[in-house]
């Protein structure tokens, strides 16, 4: 249960694409944003809005809850 505070969250978007083989520009290409959103998706500087992280998900065949959560 979340009470306050700074939510921390982790994201496995990088492990993701390097293991399709893909460049962020590539990524950034199939999801219509700049390679610096993905770049700052991967570095956790940007939390992505739900339907791009909708759309990595479907992407990458997998749920949100998967690819972005509440870091331990």
């Amino acid at each position: 249960m979340y009470l306050g505070g700074t939510l921390t969250m982790r994201n496995v978007v990088r492990e993701l694409r390097t293991t399709r083989g893909l460049s962020q520009g590539q990524l950034a290409v199939a999801m219509g944003v700049s390679r610096q959103t993905i770049n700052s998706i991967e570095q956790e500087r940007y939390t992505p809005s739900l339907p791009l992280a909708m759309a990595l998900a479907r992407f990458f065949e997998t749920t949100v809850e998967a690819m972005f959560g509440a870091a331990d």
